[in-house]
């Protein structure tokens, strides 16, 4: 449920804040989907899934000298139009790279041109996080953070293969979405709890196939990373200059992998562990939201180990008796956590998180509801974005880890040593998150490393709960000498470039003028 990815229920975009919370298919649906490329979708195969899009045939010309039409952007779905610095358009990219002469697919651009023409840089690409984050979305929202950057470099924003405008991904139905957060317990407890659970993981997977089953083998990060070459020679920069967060850093590892002698000048920050696999993300993130709780319940003036367990026994107590909400929906278990979750993100929302526990000791669930339709996606019409569709389609595309049920019980024992509050919500998501998945994975961890490539700059903050801080010295290290340059930050929150002066100016001077710090920096 996290702002990353592979341990799935914990996952987000790092500026969205939405999540994955996963549901399950009950039987409502009234029609098979149209997928966002026209097309009528045959049901993958995981038997004979096709190649996640690894291949290296050259591109042919109709793709490698496409001109961009750029033009007044639209409305997303469920928000308000960009102003009028902000232009959008396609570039055509193969659904195979395997097959580069084949079908295609449109990525969707976001594009606000540097204002000192006369100095400009060149372009750079962004990647929010997720997987799933929409950058022609987000992109506009965040552009203030970027404004010294916007001076000489034209931003640009993407939605990664499989994601909104892009061929997106959808899975399922707000209402069986609504269903799934209200009748299925992320943490089950019984024999029949636990079978829902499952069912309700490998039902998700089959509402991508029959929806999305065109599109749903080629939506990995290694097609994505390729995409964002073929964005680079369109856009005509020699180089790619790139500015990823959280997912955005595996993202951007790939790409340094496949394309050393490309990379640009680009930075990394809430940075993924490139060396685990996805029960390993699952114990990062254990560890990083269990470091986050405590974190907030000493600024609280509270002790962290009797804060934690006063939680606990609050989430046991939700979990036997929902909360009232105000509204005809409860608070369980499950939601309650995924309230918790969300203003850990940033330091700036505990008192936030300090009020919606009050209330819920108090007996009313309103302020945590509140909290998880925020990171689920859910408007308050009831209507859910599909950022989980496409996270979860990614990140099973990904990775080969399918658990099972007795290995998710299996981790519960240490899983729940490493946090009482969220231990046992991740182990279960090991299993649930990619169960019977109808592609097949592409590897077990991603690889990262880029000799020859540029300095890549790797910030790292110390409280960071979803993507540890101890992932960005691990992709420093697989990026290789010379190039992964570790960047510390002594702080809290997922994410330091707008919160840390010292981050902030640090990364600015190496993008606009090209000064790598020493290896090691600490910001604080």
């Amino acid at each position: 449920m996290v702002a990353y990815a592979r341990a799935g229920a914990l996952a987000a975009a790092a500026l969205l804040l939405t999540g994955v919370l996963a549901g399950c298919e009950d039987g409502t649906d009234d029609k098979p989907a149209t997928p966002a490329d026209g097309t009528t979708a045959p049901a993958a195969s995981k038997s004979a899934a096709p190649s996640p899009g690894t291949g290296t045939k050259p591109l042919p010309a109709a793709l490698t000298s496409q001109r961009l039409d750029w033009k007044r952007c639209e409305a997303p779905e469920g928000g308000t139009a960009p102003g009028s610095p902000w232009r959008c358009a396609t570039v055509e990219v193969p659904l195979d790279y395997a097959k580069p002469d084949g079908d295609t697919i449109g990525i969707a651009l976001i594009r606000k041109e540097a204002r000192d023409k006369g100095r400009r840089l060149g372009s750079m690409l962004f990647n929010f996080g997720g997987p799933g984050g929409s950058g022609v979305s987000i992109l506009p929202r965040a552009a203030g953070s970027y404004g010294a950057l916007n001076t000489r470099y034209d931003l640009v924003g993407f939605d990664p293969r499989g994601v909104a405008q892009s061929a997106g991904v959808r899975c399922r139905t707000d209402r069986e979405q609504d269903s799934t957060n209200k009748n299925i317990d992320m943490t089950p407890d019984t024999a029949a709890e636990e079978a829902a659970f499952m069912k309700d993981g490998a039902g998700f997977g089959a509402g991508c196939a029959r929806r999305s089953g065109k599109v749903l083998p080629f939506v990995g990060t290694t097609g994505a990373a390729r995409d964002m070459d073929l964005i680079r020679e369109v856009l005509g920069d020699e180089k790619l200059t790139y500015f990823g967060m959280s997912y955005g850093t595996e993202l951007g590892g790939t790409y340094a992998h496949l394309f050393p002698k490309k990379v640009g000048r680009t930075v990394f920050d809430a940075v993924v562990d490139p060396t685990a696999d996805s029960t390993g993300h699952a114990r990062n993130q254990a560890t990083g939201f269990q470091r986050a709780l405590e974190n907030y319940l000493e600024d609280r003036g509270q002790d962290p180990e009797k804060g934690t367990k006063r939680i606990a026994a609050l989430l046991k107590r939700i979990d036997a008796d929902p909360l009232p909400t105000g509204t005809d929906r409860e608070l369980n278990e499950s939601l309650a956590i995924t309230g918790i979750v969300l203003p850990l993100y940033s330091k700036d929302s505990w008192p936030t998180l300090t009020q919606a526990l009050d209330e819920a000791e108090s007996g009313t669930g309103s302020m945590l509801l509140q909290l998880a339709d925020s990171y689920n996606g859910r408007d308050e019409n009831g209507h859910y974005d599909t950022q989980n569709h496409s996270q979860r389609a990614i990140s099973c595309a990904d990775t080969k880890a399918r658990p099972t049920a007795a290995e998710a019980k299996a981790l519960l024992p240490e899983f729940r040593k490493l946090s009482p509050v969220f231990g046992a919500f991740l182990a279960w998501d090991t299993a649930g998150w990619c169960s019977d998945w109808p592609v097949a994975g592409e590897h077990d961890t991603p690889e990262a490393s880029a000799p020859g490539a540029s300095p890549i700059l790797v910030v790292g903050t110390t409280g960071d709960p979803a993507t540890p801080y101890e992932g960005a010295r691990k992709m420093a290290d697989e990026l290789g000498e010379g190039v992964g340059v570790l960047l510390t930050n002594k702080g809290e929150g997922h994410g330091a470039y707008g919160v840390s002066t010292c981050v902030t100016s640090t990364v600015d001077a190496y993008f606009l003028d090209g000064k790598v710090p020493a290896d090691g920096k600490t910001c604080s």
